[in-house]
């Protein structure tokens, strides 16, 4: 019968402990109980000193922020203060670089204070910054559903993370990653990609955000399927709609981003070649991009469209994927997968559309600019409506 397992608990720190004064035990179970103990106790040192630094770092820039507001010699230093700080402080770590940051996160983080004692509290002038345009956003009466408690940002967050979030302008997209890599216990490496593949607009615009949301690759697990976002954002192109003729204009503009384009496909792509020539019934055929998949081992046909879903553009996919298939596979190649990107899609079109189809086909949508804020707001808000 195994033993029941306790807590130990000291200074927000936690160890297993069993009672082993009642039962035998083989050396193997030595081996194992010190192993384990061993473990929880790195891993529990680990957290504690995480949380160290991270307050350690909100409360240095509560300090700079407060010396240059009320320091009584602060004009002698004025934009050289962190410069001449770090000479005169002179510890491994603290540097400049480290100071900007750790003023940028008191600014931006006052509910960190909820981390100290309430005599510390009581000293800190910083307040959430006031909402300067109140017709551009939720408004102050709603502001403070959008704030990550203190908390449980020390206890989920390391400062590095943190860092990450804090490159982003926006308090609702910094939420939105706060929440989302807690829930996915996202690394510092997933967090990155996530916002570089901005998951927050796509997951505001989406049709179905908690299906986006569920998706292997937005846990933070590798998935051996391709997962096609819904839409896609092109928003680096720097173009407009109107700007944008035919397929052309579009393509040229995307070659012209490629590293940019490669990452909001995902992962694994690499270039294959642009306008490839094909010969079908003796006539050229010329498929607008192909990329080949090196974590699905499979070429990737994409059609750019500057016009809404048609079957007749899905049938010119489908075939240039079949001819991919019977003449341009390699041995051990899967099958190849073709995508028709295009400005808006019928869901019950698409639907009939791919209905009987062999090869592995799929639809999705483009967007040149990026969705206005209150429809990002609209989202979040029923995000929250449905935690609670």
């Amino acid at each position: 019968m195994a033993n029941e397992v306790k807590r130990y608990l000291h200074d927000g720190m936690e160890l297993p402990f069993e009672d082993w004064s009642k039962t035998l035990h083989s050396f193997n179970d030595l081996a194992s109980i010190v192993q384990t103990t061993h473990d929880a106790a790195q891993s529990s040192a680990v957290k504690a000193i995480n949380r160290m630094q991270t307050m350690r770092n909100w409360l240095i820039g509560y300090y700079i922020v407060e010396f240059e507001q009320h320091g009584k010699d602060r004009a002698e230093y004025g934009t050289q203060l962190l410069k001449k700080l770090e000479e005169r402080v002179d510890r491994k770590g603290l540097t400049t670089t480290l100071f900007k940051w750790a003023r940028k996160f008191y600014r931006l983080y006052p509910q960190m204070m909820e981390n100290l004692p309430i005599p510390i509290c009581a000293t800190v002038t910083h307040q959430l910054q006031p909402i300067e345009n109140k017709e551009d956003t939720i408004g102050a009466s709603m502001m403070h559903q959008f704030v990550t408690p203190g908390k449980t940002i020390i206890s989920h967050l390391s400062f590095t993370h943190l860092r990450e979030i804090m490159t982003l302008d926006d308090p609702l997209a910094r939420y939105f990653y706060e929440q989302e890599c807690i829930k996915c216990t996202w690394s510092v490496r997933e967090l990155r990609r996530q916002i570089s593949t901005n998951l927050f607009v796509r997951a505001g615009i989406s049709a179905n955000p908690e299906k986006l949301l569920s998706l292997p690759s937005v846990q933070g697990h590798d998935s051996a399927e391709l997962q096609i976002r819904q839409p896609f954002t092109f928003e680096f192109l720097g173009l407009k709609a109107q700007e944008v003729v035919d397929e052309h204009d579009l393509e040229d503009a995307l070659i012209s981003h490629l590293q940019e384009f490669i990452l909001e496909l995902g992962k694994g792509f690499c270039f294959e070649a642009r306008q490839k020539r094909i010969i079908i019934d003796d006539e050229y055929y010329y498929p607008d991009l192909v990329f080949y998949n090196r974590i699905l081992h499979c070429g990737v046909i994409i059609e750019l469209k500057n016009e809404e879903f048609s079957y007749e553009n899905f049938g010119q996919l489908n075939a240039y994927v079949s001819h991919y298939r019977e003449n341009e596979m390699q041995p051990g190649d899967n099958p190849p997968i073709g995508i028709l990107l295009c400005t808006r899609k019928g869901k019950k079109m698409v639907e009939y559309a791919l209905a009987g189809m062999d090869n592995n086909l799929f639809v999705s949508t483009y967007m040149l600019q990026l969705p206005d804020k209150k429809t990002l707001e609209e989202f979040l808000l029923k995000q929250l409506e449905e935690e609670h």
